[in-house]
């Protein structure tokens, strides 16, 4: 039963007064039930917090329970600095100190907070007062210093630099708002293993890139690869590196040339993600790559969501299943084309086309029904916004599709209040956080 009432705590179309009732037992079993019933309530008071609409009566009972509920209470704006005494709920403080709605004299309040948890965490905040930063950079705890040097866009970094510890001092260097001055510094100490730390700054001379891409770890250099910062002669020459997982790094590089790019993932058969090379194509460039020979360039043009129209619609006609799988998921695809997909390519294209934006509640019918079934193409239809109540009972034979599909508002009630007893607890917790739930069997679950 527990499980079920956490997924009514989730549940938007929960009543009020049930919402009541459901703080009130958690708050009971959480003070006084044995240990797993006190765990249940705990889930269900963090279910709680997450819903919209709370009294501020239920936003204070919430809030002072424990850390785990204030916290994400103050980080959705559910609970207010007007709420929040600072020594005594000092982590729902710095939350709202790190959302920006804090009280002004807050940080340097809790700068001094016996607690160097607070302090730590507090260190990591935006926009902090110079007194409050030089205050947490001078902390007698090392830790809470290093975090003022990972974070602050002071000009502190520029001292931290020198700090004694090695720590403090490779934090200054992951910072991306260190003076270049002080990294250059930093780079030629010869105490720091400084390779991971620079890998994302993209101001560095290229004669350091060259340097820190020699590393012999080929995950570092891989992180290089991938740096908008470094020039034309050192991607290619990390697009001749032995590990495959460099190459596929240089083909993430937002200014990769394009011959390059066509070479390394014709040369490659890994599943690209879209690439940032292609995202920014020009017209023209788009139009040269559509018409490559090779499928899986073409591929890469499929990719994207903001294509043309002629040239999503030729796309969707491609030979090639691999380009149609792509661009099959694109908004705007007729009904017709998403059908001639599936016709043409079957299991291939058939969750590809399920993901689609603009597919009908009848497409979608119609896919549940192929055969041979694809599993992940029930799971797309199963969360999918326009699946109809036949669609999803269809999803419901699934095992990996039957939680989203329990979770559906199109799902019709009967089925909803049928899977509440279901064998998979997952399941059951999301039939309860179903909207579409009838009220009177809400009314029915919470004593």
């Amino acid at each position: 039963m527990n499980h079920l009432l956490c997924g009514l705590a989730a549940n938007p179309a929960l009543p009020p007064e049930l919402v009541d009732r459901l703080l009130t037992r958690a708050l009971e079993e959480a003070g006084t039930g044995p240990d797993t019933e006190r765990d249940y309530a705990d889930e269900l008071l963090h279910d709680l917090t997450g819903r919209t609409g709370l009294r501020r009566d239920q936003v204070l009972a919430l809030a002072a329970y424990a850390r785990s509920t204030a916290v994400p209470l103050a980080y959705r704006g559910t609970l207010t600095a007007a709420d929040v005494d600072p020594m005594s709920w000092p982590y729902a403080a710095v939350a709202l100190i790190d959302e920006g709605r804090g009280h002004p004299e807050w940080p340097r309040l809790l700068a001094a907070h016996p607690d160097s948890g607070i302090r730590w965490k507090l260190a990591s905040c935006p926009g902090l007062p110079s007194d409050v930063v030089d205050l947490l950079a001078a902390d007698p705890d090392v830790e809470v210093v290093e975090e003022v040097a990972r974070w602050t866009d002071s000009p502190v970094t520029a001292r931290l630099a020198r700090h004694p510890d090695p720590r403090v001092r490779i934090a200054v260097a992951f910072n991306p708002t260190t003076p270049l001055e002080a990294v250059l510094a930093l780079a030629e100490d010869p105490e720091l293993p400084l390779q991971w730390a620079l890998s994302e700054r993209t101001d560095l001379p290229q004669a350091l890139y060259a340097r820190l891409a020699a590393d012999p770890n080929d995950g570092v250099r891989a992180a290089y690869a991938r740096n908008p910062g470094i020039g034309q002669e050192l991607i290619r020459v990390l697009a001749a590196d032995p590990e495959i997982e460099v190459r596929r790094a240089v083909a993430e590089h937002p200014r990769a040339p394009l011959d390059l790019l066509t070479e390394l993932v014709v040369g490659d058969r890994a599943a690209w993600n879209p690439l940032p090379r292609v995202a920014a194509a020009t017209p023209a460039e788009l139009t040269e790559l559509a018409g490559s020979r090779h499928a899986a360039v073409r591929m890469l043009v499929a990719q994207r969501r903001d294509l043309p129209a002629h040239l999503r619609d030729a796309l969707a006609v491609d030979p090639a299943a691999s380009v149609v799988r792509a661009v099959a998921a694109h908004p705007g695809l007729s009904e017709e084309l998403l059908r001639a997909m599936v016709a043409r390519h079957g299991v291939q294209v058939l969750a590809a086309v399920a993901a689609n934006p603009d597919a009908s509640g009848a497409l979608l019918e119609h896919l549940t029904q192929h055969r041979p079934g694809v599993r992940r193409a029930l799971k797309e239809v199963a969360k999918h916004p326009h699946a109809t109540g036949p669609a999803l009972l269809a999803c419901l034979a699934d095992r990996t599709s039957r939680p989203l599909a329990a979770a559906h508002p199109a799902l019709p009630p009967e089925a909803i209040t049928g899977l509440l007893a279901d064998e998979d607890r997952w399941v059951a917790e999301e039939a309860a956080g179903n909207p579409s739930l009838p009220r009177a069997v809400m009314v029915e679950l919470v004593p």
